[in-house]
Parts: structure tokens; sequence; C-alpha cells
């Protein structure tokens, strides 16, 4: 069949687990808490980094966006999600998808640099601690976030619009519960050697080279800990990294599992799952992570509610 006779593609159709429709109401529920969970947590954390003035720091600078980025990551694609999976009809304009896209795919890409940079300040902090003001000025932290969100937009405009311009050919079924580009790689119709290439490449520069970061510095990091001579000076350093590396265990984990394994290893279900993993249930766990292991956060709600509760005597 010639590519001229192909029908333009106007719409696509989510249809992820639909071979489950009786799961379909209950990760309705699950994913509708787990979002509501994501919003709370992470405003309240993001409000708590901004109202008390001890939290005025690079880490907790980091951490207030790390707690905005996701969610405007799960803004991108849970409603959409939640729609489809009541929904009998479950489709998606052609904009809607490539807008849902271009959204999610950068701001996971921003989180690749914002965890590797989060490292960075920590393992000042904890390698240098003398020296950590001069190095970690307001100044270098804030332009180290904006990097973090213009690479990681970049590389979700490039990909995106490379993928969106191609031809689908009448291709509109998504095998996913949202606009992800490998799902959406799998309808073209034509060469994608230049996507691909260029996805690896962003694999290698965005997760691979940032993780080898974070994992280099927690080798200085964990030698620093190990001289520290007082045991309550070591559980304290390594109370303030602890829940930074269970963030990046989880977010890399899961993403490596996705963009870096063999093709032969791909199967549907497990896809799906981890989907939802580093695009749920990671920025649910952030905010309960960080804060549940910070002595810090623990006291500036303790501060917050305090106030709350002298006001509403007054």
């Amino acid at each position: 069949m010639k590519a001229e006779n192909y029908s333009a593609v106007t719409e696509f159709f989510l249809v992820g687990l639909s071979q489950y429709p009786e799961l379909q109401f209950f990760l309705f529920v699950l994913c509708l808490l787990m979002y509501l969970i994501i919003l709370l947590g992470n405003s309240f954390l993001l409000i708590i980094t901004i109202l008390d003035s001890r939290l005025h720091t690079p880490m907790y600078f980091f951490l207030g966006n790390l707690s905005f980025l996701d969610i405007c990551y799960t803004s991108s694609s849970i409603p959409q999600m939640l729609v489809i999976l009541m929904s009998e009809r479950k489709s998606i304009s052609f904009l809607g998808c490539a807008l849902q896209m271009v959204i999610s795919l950068g701001l996971g890409s921003t989180e690749c640099v914002l965890l590797a940079v989060m490292a960075y300040d920590r393992y000042v902090a904890i390698c240098n601690p003398l020296r950590y003001p001069v190095i970690m000025k307001k100044v270098l932290y804030m332009q180290m976030t904006a990097w973090s969100w213009i690479i990681g937009c970049l590389n979700s405009l490039v990909q995106t619009v490379l993928t969106m311009i191609l031809p689908f050919c009448g291709n509109n079924i998504i095998d996913n519960l949202s606009c992800e580009i490998l799902a959406l790689l799998k309808l073209i119709c034509s060469d994608i050697s230049m996507n691909v290439l260029i996805m690896t490449v962003a694999s290698i520069v965005l997760l691979m080279i940032p993780l080898l970061l974070i994992s280099i510095s927690y080798v200085f990091i964990l030698s620093s800990i190990l001289k520290i001579n007082s045991s309550e000076g070591r559980k304290k350093a390594f109370s303030t990294c602890s829940a930074h590396l269970t963030v990046v265990t989880l977010f890399y984990g899961s993403a490596l599992f996705m963009y870096m394994k063999p093709k032969t290893k791909y199967t549907k279900a497990s896809d799906e799952i981890i989907g939802l993993s580093y695009g749920v249930v990671t920025p649910m766990l952030n905010p309960i992570i960080y804060s549940l292991r910070n002595k810090d956060v623990k006291e500036a709600v303790k501060k917050i509610l305090s106030r709350l509760s002298h006001l509403w005597k007054i």
C-alpha cells in the first residue's frame, strides 16, 4: 500500500491494561488516591520549604523544585489516565497526546539531572563542610537548577517533535495508559532509526552519566562518613543522604528498566506496571521519604502547626 493512501491520525486510543477489564475500577481508585497523596504531600513539602526561613538552603531549594516537578509531572498524565480508565471511548486528541508527551518527558528528563545536582550538593556538604557556604552560593545552585530544567525541556522538545512529525499511517492504538514515547514509536510506519539513535544518546546523557556521577559522589560520601569519629555524627550524616539515595534507587531503577533494557526483554504487562511505578508511585513516595527521615522538616512542620494553633486560639 502506498503512503498517500493512509489516513492522517487525528486522535489516539489508549488501551493499556484493557485486557483486564475487571481491574479498571480498582486501578481508577488506586491512581486517584495516589494522585491526591502526591498533590497533598508535595504541596505541603513545597509550602514548608518556602515558609520556614531555616529551610532556605540549597538542599531544600532543590527539594522544593523536586516537589514542584512531581506535581506537574503527575498532573500531565494522571488526570487523563483516570478519564481513560473509566470511559468506554479511551481516546485523546493528537495535540493532547503530543502535549502530554512533551511535558512528561521533559519533566522526567529534568528530574534525572536534578537528582544528580542534589547528589553533588550532598557531596559538598559532607566531604567539604567548611567550604560548603563558599561553594554552594545562591547564584550557583540557582544556575544548576535552571540548567536542569533547560536540559530536560530541550531533550523533550527535540524528541517529541521528531516523533510527532513522522507518519503514523492510520495506526492510532497506543498500548499504554499514557502517550509514552516508546509506545508511540511502535505506531510509526517509516524509518525511526534517527529517533532511536537520539533516544539512546539521551538515555546515556540523562540516565547513565547522572547515575554514574551520583554513584561516584556517594563513594566519596560514604568514605567521609566512615571517617567521622562520633557515632552520632555518622548517623546524622547518613540520615541526610539516605532519603536522596532511596529516591535515586526508585527513580533510576524503573527508568533504566524502561529505556535501557534489551528489546528481547519486552513484556507488555511489566512495562505498564513499571511505567506506573516511576509515573505515580515514585512521586508519591518522595515527600514521604524526605519528611519521615528529615529532622529539619519535622521541626518545620511542628513550628507551622504551632503557629496555626496559636492563631486558632486567637
